[in-house]
């Protein structure tokens, strides 16, 4: 699993993508040079959303999902199909 590398797959900005057959709208923001992120989907005919943060720190690196499972945000990160 490389989050990172699935995070630099996303498009700066607006975008809108396929996951579990739902469409959604995405946005990512780029901060400090490229040593943090945060990405914000949506379902478009639903209710569902992912939010997260990711920063990289000298040390490591950290995934920060904002009010839910890790594993959901890699599940989506990971299984999002740009459209």
């Amino acid at each position: 699993m490389n989050v990172l590398k699935n995070i630099h797959n996303l498009p700066e900005g607006y975008s809108e993508g396929i996951y579990e057959n739902k469409k959604y709208s995405i946005t990512k923001q780029t901060f400090n040079a490229g040593k943090s992120f945060k990405i914000y989907g949506k379902e478009l005919q639903g209710t569902n959303f992912i939010s997260l943060n990711y920063y990289i720190t000298s040390k490591k690196e950290l995934l920060k999902p904002c009010e839910m499972a890790a594993q959901k945000v890699i599940h989506f990160l990971q299984n999002i199909k740009i459209t």
